[in-house]
């Protein structure tokens, strides 16, 4: 195995598969940065939701732990992609929703980025402007706000420019030091602490109490769910021969771990409720000013430090797949490219939404959307790699990525329609079912007495459309190498050889290669 790369070395590869030769990562890396990117400021603030949509510390703790739990149990297993194929989530998507029909994984992986990326920006922004003013009375205003937010993606983009292993450099620091200083909170609010807080709803039978307990939870889910996209950017610098256990079992502990910001998001947000409402108001919202308003003079350096740590930490992990992304979408840009194109839009989104069109406050559930949809992606994923017994021809991914025809996944002129149509019927029914209190509702929102199923729906639809298509429209017999289909048919349907776009063939690769 050669030497890794130096830090300050910028990374050359795209989603081409990455040589074994150049994979070194460990199933334990993939936790730092999954975990690392989570770790954050903007989790914290997912964390308040519950106490902000009026339940009690228990009942958000029930909802929360439900929440992170579903939602590492739905993400862990899309961690496989990246040290089998050796390349990003989107691009295997092709095994599954053809050639063409990766772009879907694209589309909605920039989608979340910038969502999340917007969410980690503003708040850690505003949890540092908001500490350094308490602790040297820096001015609150709009020129300071901006120059805070344009700091972080400064930083966030000269990490991702750089490439996988800065990023994870970054995130080994990122998940020591957020993590203390979270434990160094429980020091800081233990005497404020009360675990008894009441919130809206002293029972379960409480008219709207299982709303606002589902869309607690479904809000908490979002979180987990949101790497979905993006593990295969991190997981493919693993080796292939690496126990497929250890890879799910890392990804599935990383967010497991976040319980820890999540807890301390809760745990600060009903103190708030106690000694400073008007910052848990449902219409303006304000938990990084409440956080400082009830926060010890000792605790606001810790509290600027989170800020920077985390904001720079959940940025990296959310930016850098995206610009990955958009090389792959757009070949004419690389790597480097793309990242500076999609970095500079991102933060121009984060601007003109704060400061312009006022959206920070409707980000959050913009980001619940985006889950929405990108839930029943995964479960086609997921089933896929089942049916396929973990086979897949890492040369055939690549025909997209080279402007080339044919292959494996090549199905009907670069679309597979089986992938696609449960997957698209699974996303438009679950957004029918969204209801988000007081935020979003679905034509279908109010059908089970307020409660947000549109989670249960989306993954339910997308698990049986697919399945049954998959059953009644075989696909062809060489999408499933050497051992044949699990659970499904198959056809004898031919498969069109690689061609250039030109129409030359192209040389055979040795499959596996």
């Amino acid at each position: 195995m050669s030497e890794s790369p130096a830090l300050t070395e910028v990374e050359s590869y795209g989603v081409e598969r990455i040589p074994d030769a150049d994979r070194s990562a460990t199933p334990f890396d993939l936790f730092r940065v999954a975990f690392g990117g989570a770790n954050t400021f903007a989790t914290c603030v997912l964390g308040a939701f519950p106490i902000l949509f009026g339940l009690s510390f228990w009942q958000g703790l029930a909802a929360t732990l439900l929440g992170v739990l579903g939602g590492s149990l739905i993400l862990a297993p899309l961690a496989v992609f990246g040290p089998c194929n050796g390349t990003n989530n989107a691009v295997s998507s092709s095994a599954h929703l053809g050639v063409h029909g990766r772009i879907v994984g694209s589309f909605l992986s920039l989608l979340t980025a910038i969502a999340f990326f917007s969410i980690s920006v503003w708040s850690s922004g505003d949890a540092l402007v908001g500490g350094a003013h308490r602790l040297m009375g820096v001015p609150q205003n709009d020129g300071v706000f901006a120059l805070a937010y344009g700091v972080f993606g400064a930083l966030v983009l000269t990490v991702c420019v750089y490439g996988f292993r800065f990023m994870l450099f970054v995130n080994k620091i990122a998940v020591v030091a957020a993590s203390t200083l979270f434990v160094l909170g429980f020091f800081a609010f233990v005497g404020d602490f009360d675990p008894g807080y009441q919130g809206m709803f002293p029972s379960a039978s409480t008219a709207g109490f299982w709303p606002a307990f589902i869309g607690s939870a479904l809000i908490v889910l979002s979180n987990p769910v949101s790497f979905g996209a993006f593990l295969g950017d991190w997981a493919r610098y693993i080796p292939a021969d690496t126990s497929r256990r250890k890879v799910v079992a890392a990804a599935f502990a990383s967010q497991i771990a976040t319980v820890l910001p999540f807890f301390f998001g809760l745990a600060t947000a009903s103190i708030i409720a106690k000694k400073a409402a008007p910052y848990m108001d449902a219409g303006a919202p304000n938990y990084v000013g409440g956080l400082l308003a009830i926060s010890p003079g000792w605790y606001f350096l810790p509290v600027c430090l989170l800020a920077l740590i985390g904001g720079l930490s959940t940025g990296t992990t959310s930016l850098y797949g995206t610009g990955l992304d958009f090389s792959s979408v757009f070949t004419r840009f690389s790597r480097v490219q793309a990242t500076l194109f999609v970095g500079v839009l991102s933060i121009g989104f984060i601007f003109l939404g704060r400061f312009a069109a006022n959206l920070s406050q409707s980000i959050s559930t913009f980001a619940t959307l985006i889950i929405t949809c990108t839930a029943p992606w995964m479960i086609i994923m997921v089933l896929g790699y089942v049916t396929r017994r973990g086979w897949y021809d890492p040369d055939s991914l690549q025909v997209f990525n080279r402007r080339q025809r044919g292959g494996r996944y090549w199905f009907h002129h670069g679309w597979n329609w089986r992938g696609m149509g449960a997957w698209l019927t699974a996303a438009v029914l679950a957004l029918l079912f969204v209801n988000v209190p007081g935020q979003f509702v679905g034509p279908c929102g109010d059908l089970v007495d307020g409660a947000d199923i549109s989670l249960p729906v989306g993954l339910a639809t997308a698990s049986l459309l697919y399945l049954a298509l998959l059953w009644l429209f075989p696909e062809p017999r060489e999408v499933y190498g050497p051992e044949g289909p699990r659970l499904v048919r198959a056809s004898d349907a031919p498969v069109p050889p690689i061609t250039t776009e030109a129409g030359a063939p192209v040389p055979a690769v040795a499959e596996g290669a």
